[in-house]
């Protein structure tokens, strides 16, 4: 990602300049998203796509211990095949450029580049090594994710987020990946949606490892954005070329009434989800509305650690996906409170463009120290299917084609936004939803591996093919 990602060019399509609209999907022509090195690329991640999980001596890791689990992911799905990218990765790449697609965020899985005793694990960092260097060969902006939830599980047989001295074993392994991968990466993120990590994880269960206590979220919380700072001055050094920071996933909290009540059940539903990561990351400290809302659960910080936390970012990306209608709970918190008539997603999420839109002004507003802003993941599952070759997903183009002008909006108020990445590639694990619930531009077939370029795939490549051709 680079410095110059923002620069404005003139550059209007001539189908948009004569009053004709050149295709349904392609942003008016006052859209800043025409500007040339506005980046648009699609995103995917490791345990969601790779498979192999055992192979080329890749250890488990809490997902594969989880999702072994019964009941803990739908159908009894598994990460161990995916999208059998770790086979594959040369016709996905073919595929990821015959979009014209300018970026790729992928990412790394801790347990398949090094063993337990933290040595590399060669063979697993080859395979990173030839996908990085084949994305840079057809000319891609290389985003590179270092913790996608894949916790080796020896380390959480040692306590995992909970035990501080994971956070160290995270800056070696940040270590060794920016000393062996500098020069193919374009940007480190230390973290995705760390928020995800410490509330569905060790919060309530939801997710990978499946403990549920207040006070254990907060505190993986901390150990997750210490290992964070610790990884930064580490990439700076072995990296220096690089863009380097954080990936965390937002939330959009509206209030059921006007209600003094209820607009506080709003505030702190965002405290949770936005300032809880945010505010150390970019003040240096927690909000203390926070602890109102779970009260006693206060991490143990030791001196320096919101310092060592709060080390500056060339980048934040954020990841949007609906908003939440919250009311009072009567007493310190909120409860949702799902609203009727709105159009939802497979996943049961409202549409929202607007929340993005207004989180973005928000932030700018509340951090002076806002770093350049990439949207890291925006999209939306649908039950897509495959009819004669093709798959026709109307409501994941109309979604992306709202998101992308709420984007816009943005940035037309002041926010310094770079670009956006569609989520998802491809079809793929989806966590506890296991393989019902896909989100890709590209339909997957799992028990062929088959890809189809889904409708919306063809029409962002359409208009990028537009934005390129323009003088």
């Amino acid at each position: 990602m680079a410095n110059d990602a923002f620069a404005v060019s003139d550059a209007r399509p001539s189908a948009v300049s004569n009053g004709a609209l050149a295709d349904p999907f392609s942003p008016p022509a006052d859209s800043s998203l025409w500007r040339k090195n506005f980046l648009l690329g699609a995103a995917t991640a490791s345990y969601q796509i790779e498979g192999a999980v055992n192979e080329d001596g890749r250890l488990p890791s809490i997902w594969d211990t989880f999702s072994a689990k019964p009941g803990k992911v739908l159908a009894g799905d598994t990460g161990a095949v995916a999208c059998d990218h770790y086979h594959r990765w040369e016709a996905d790449i073919e595929l990821l450029a015959s979009l014209g697609l300018e970026g790729y965020r992928l990412s790394i899985a801790w347990p398949r580049v090094m063993d337990a005793a933290g040595l590399p694990n060669r063979k697993g960092l080859d395979f990173y090594k030839r996908l990085l260097n084949r994305l840079k060969e057809k000319g891609m902006t290389t985003s590179v994710t270092l913790y996608h939830w894949d916790l080796p599980q020896h380390l959480e047989d040692r306590g995992g987020w909970l035990n501080r001295d994971t956070a160290y074993r995270f800056a070696d392994y940040a270590d060794l990946m920016s000393r062996e991968l500098a020069g193919t990466v374009d940007a480190w993120a230390t973290l995705n949606e760390p928020w995800c990590s410490a509330y569905l994880g060790y919060g309530n269960g939801h997710h990978a490892p499946g403990l549920a206590d207040g006070r254990f979220a907060t505190q993986a919380m901390h150990h997750l954005l210490l290992a964070h700072g610790l990884a930064i001055p580490v990439l700076r050094a072995n990296d220096p070329a690089s863009q380097k920071g954080i990936v965390a996933n937002i939330g959009r909290g509206t209030a059921n009434s006007d209600s003094a009540a209820d607009q506080r059940a709003a505030h702190l539903f965002e405290v949770q989800h936005n300032a809880w990561i945010l505010d150390p990351l970019l003040k240096g400290a927690y909000p203390q509305d926070l602890f109102e809302l779970w009260p006693g659960t206060e991490p143990l910080v030791l001196d320096g650690d919101m310092q060592t936390i709060s080390a500056p970012l060339d980048f934040l990306g954020i990841n949007y996906y609906f908003r939440t209608n919250v009311a009072s709970d009567g007493a310190h918190g909120f409860r949702d409170v799902p609203l009727e008539g709105v159009e939802r997603t497979q996943m049961g999420w409202e549409v929202h463009p607007d929340g993005l839109r207004d989180l973005l002004i928000g932030f700018n507003r509340t951090y002076r120290n806002l770093p350049p802003i990439y949207i890291t993941e925006n999209g939306m599952a649908s039950d897509d299917k495959v009819i004669d070759g093709h798959v026709d997903d109307t409501q994941r183009i109309s979604f992306l084609k709202r998101h992308l002008a709420a984007v816009d909006q943005a940035i037309k108020a002041g926010v310094d936004i770079r670009g956006y990445f569609l989520w998802s590639l491809m079809d793929n694990f989806e966590w506890a939803f296991g393989y019902e619930r896909r989100f890709g531009v590209v339909h997957v077939d799992y028990s062929t591996q088959k890809r189809t370029v889904k409708r919306s795939a063809e029409l962002v490549a359409k208009f990028l093919k537009e934005r390129k051709a323009q003088a």
